[in-house]
């Protein structure tokens, strides 16, 4: 069973902003997919069912971003879920927005909620999607960038970027994470 986990915080306060593109892509996955995310378990929202013969399941962690690494560890515990079939989905500032970037390990990069997760697992190896929402101009404080939402003229290339991450988790399902990442990070 593949498990995929989006990053975001709870809440329609929360909802559109640039933290958040992680419950976006979970939310595109379950349109895509027909997989409803409703059962509250784990400390998080949770929809399971098949894509193809793959058994799938889509996770919002409803724990905030920097506590993240809670509900991972509770699902992993709970389904003893196997973390070769886990895929996180994350905001990356140090990737375009536009851009995705896989990777199946290394450091928290100054992401509170990939911390979190690590701290957690007690590894850094684990599949990964960064998923671009740039940087902020100089002198704007990094917390309010990631908290706030997508300019008017950006929507475009942030549908772009749930797609793009859609895409990849979609082909990571039948094939694997190396082969995906070559096919996505080219």
């Amino acid at each position: 069973m593949k498990w995929i986990v989006g990053l975001g915080n709870p809440g329609m306060k929360y909802a559109s902003t640039r933290h958040n593109i992680g419950f976006m892509a979970i939310d595109e996955l379950s349109n895509r997919f027909g997989i409803d995310i409703r059962e509250s378990k784990c400390k998080a929202l949770i929809g399971e069912g098949r894509v193809g013969t793959e058994k799938v399941a889509l996770i919002k962690p409803m724990t905030f971003m920097n506590l993240s690494g809670e509900a991972v560890r509770a699902y992993m515990d709970y389904y003893k879920a196997d973390i070769e079939d886990f895929i996180v989905l994350y905001d990356d500032m140090d990737t375009e927005l536009g851009k995705v970037r896989l990777r199946y390990q290394g450091s928290a990069g100054g992401h509170n909620g990939i911390k979190s997760i690590i701290q957690h697992l007690g590894t850094q190896s684990f599949n990964r999607v960064r998923m671009g929402i740039s940087r902020p101009e100089p002198g704007r404080e990094i917390v309010d960038y990631v908290l706030s939402g997508f300019a008017k003229k950006d929507q475009d290339t942030l549908q772009q970027t749930v797609d793009k991450t859609c895409d990849a988790v979609e082909y990571a399902l039948t094939h694997t994470f190396d082969q995906t990442m070559a096919k996505f990070n080219g």
